[in-house]
């Protein structure tokens, strides 16, 4: 469809604006302004330690006692507790049901409240759900306040990273939002090291204890937030130029006349025109075929988190402890402990390879390594005895090197991919889609993975055998993100629109460093000098009142 004269008026002015942009050196945000958006990451210690928490929790003799039935043991007079596979799908997975729901109304919140208010929204649902069982008494509503606290980790979970995405520099972030997935390694860190310290109590604190702790990082981030600015690209889509300005000027400490944040800003907003051009964006938007291939992006985004999901990862947090001591590893406390060791620390050198090495060649390698090392457990574990000492030792090793590989590769870089891909106009509901995937995966791996590692009746019994799935499902997600995940590298969130114009994931690399040699190569430009008499002329003429595009010239 050919454009009209006012969209070819924006585009026109768009590309103008971009090639003004890329003569001017980078604003590099100093400590503050990047201090801000890291403070957001602690809304990852949410997701990890109420993930982590549940891990040890489900093992701990007082929890069983008091939500549990008692079994009989055959030859002894003792009488222990225990619940179904059925009620252990259903405690577990009901948190990825909530946070499904959460994410899905992530994106509205984020259009409505804003990225910073709904932040700190989501801290209030998070809240009353841990308030819930940690007063409660019965099964039902121990289940009753984990939705409620999934729905919080839902919103979080889509919020945080649109909030680092659009205040974070593109020299630096991919770094910051991979600072998310670090700070779930955290929570899961911190969560097994508390339920390790707890298990042993013999009254409620055994698993009161755990679940309450979850309010100190509810009221950090809470109150963090009310200092930290508002995104400025969420402040320029509800036309509040002045307050875009001063939470832009905040995160560079650069004034508000600065002729770098008026770049920025101006860049901001001629993009968002020129994708309102098409008129109000609405969920069927996120999957028009464009030529900025809007709905490829969004199902980029709803694949790479579902692949996330589908190497199998969070069935080690949730089920891990649970997991071990079935297949018979001895001390499967300490060996959880151990696995979110390796998780926290192999995150580092994966935000530091985002921007350095590249998004595509962590997913490809990532990928490789992990679906290797699941099929040699699943071929060890089904040809020895759980008995043998050096095959179990074996198995751990081989735990290790796949969480490693995860967490250095698949774990943050998804997340910086769904923050990065969308354009603005859809960005909140594209991303509220991408995570609701996630979560809905996670929910479905939840639920079944009771069922496929159980022995009894009605269970299929895989046992260690569970991971032949998961070595063909991070195979399949190699072959994705070949063929699916472009290189956006180093690009600005704008640019990333002409990535996806001009080239194909495969190609992607080579147009990434062909825009990265221009912005080099044109640096050296004077700061002030700005447009030429043309442009700003153009300028002028789009941004008037007829057009709907004010240009800032002061603060």
């Amino acid at each position: 469809m050919p454009c009209s004269p006012s969209s070819a008026k924006l585009l026109l002015l768009r590309a103008m604006k971009i090639s003004a942009a890329s003569r001017m050196p980078p604003v590099k945000r100093p400590i503050a302004g990047l201090a801000m958006v890291v403070f957001a990451s602690i809304g990852g210690t949410l997701q990890g330690y109420d993930t982590g928490t549940i891990n040890g929790i489900l093992q701990m003799s007082d929890w069983l006692k008091t939500f549990g039935d008692p079994v009989s043991i055959p030859q002894s007079s003792v009488t222990e507790f225990d619940i179904t596979t059925s009620m252990e799908s259903v405690v577990v997975s009901i948190l990825s049901a909530g946070t499904l729901l959460g994410s899905l109304g992530g994106g509205p919140i984020a259009d409505v409240l804003g990225r910073r208010i709904g932040i700190m929204a989501s801290c209030l649902m998070f809240s009353l759900g841990i308030a819930i069982q940690t007063g409660s008494e019965n099964l039902s509503t121990f289940i009753v306040g984990r939705f409620f606290a999934g729905f919080g980790v839902g919103l979080v979970s889509t919020l945080v990273p649109m909030y680092q995405s659009e205040c974070a520099p593109k020299w630096l972030r991919g770094a910051v939002v991979s600072c998310y997935s670090f700070a779930i390694t955290i929570g899961l860190l911190l969560a097994s090291v508390i339920n390790n310290g707890t298990k042993g109590r013999q009254d409620h604190s055994a698993w009161r204890i755990p679940i309450s702790i979850q309010f100190i990082w509810a009221s950090i981030l809470f109150v963090g937030m009310l200092w930290l600015p508002e995104t400025p690209r969420w402040l320029v889509k509800e036309n509040r130029d002045i307050a875009a300005a001063k939470s832009l000027s905040r995160l560079t400490s650069l004034p508000p006349s600065n002729p770098a944040v008026k770049y920025e800003l101006e860049d901001i907003r001629t993009t968002l025109n020129s994708e309102n051009s098409m008129g109000e964006s609405t969920y069927r938007d996120c999957f028009r075929a464009n030529e900025i291939k809007t709905g490829l992006r969004t199902l980029s985004g709803i694949c790479i988190l579902a692949f996330q999901q589908l190497t199998g990862i969070n069935f080690l947090f949730y089920y891990g402890t649970t997991f071990f001591a079935h297949v018979g590893i001895k001390n499967p406390f300490l060996v959880s402990i151990a696995n979110t060791i390796v998780n926290m620390g192999m995150t580092l050198p994966g935000m530091w390879g985002s921007d350095h090495l590249g998004r595509r060649p962590l997913l490809l390698w990532g990928g490789c390594v992990m679906s290797l090392c699941a099929y040699l457990i699943a071929v060890i574990g089904a040809a020895t005895s759980v008995a043998d000492l050096a095959p179990q030792r074996a198995i751990i090793g081989l735990m290790c090197i796949y969480i490693a590989a995860f967490a250095s590769t698949w774990g943050p870089v998804g997340w910086v991919i769904v923050g990065e891909i969308f354009p603005l106009n859809v960005r909140a509901k594209a991303m509220s889609l991408s995570i609701a995937s996630h979560w809905l995966l996670n929910w479905a791996i939840s639920f079944a993975a009771p069922y496929l590692v159980n022995s009894g009746a009605g269970n299929a019994n895989l046992g260690v055998k569970v991971f032949f799935i998961w070595g063909s499902t991070c195979a399949a997600g190699v072959l994705f993100a070949y063929f699916f995940i472009p290189e956006t590298r180093g690009l600005a969130l704008e640019q990333i629109d002409l990535l996806f114009q001009h080239s194909t994931p495969i190609t992607s690399v080579s147009y990434n460093r062909e825009l990265i040699a221009q912005r080099e190569n044109v640096a050296s430009a004077n700061l002030t000098e700005g447009v030429d008499d043309d442009e700003k002329a153009i300028a002028t003429g789009v941004g008037s009142a007829n057009d709907g595009l004010p240009i800032l010239d002061t603060i």
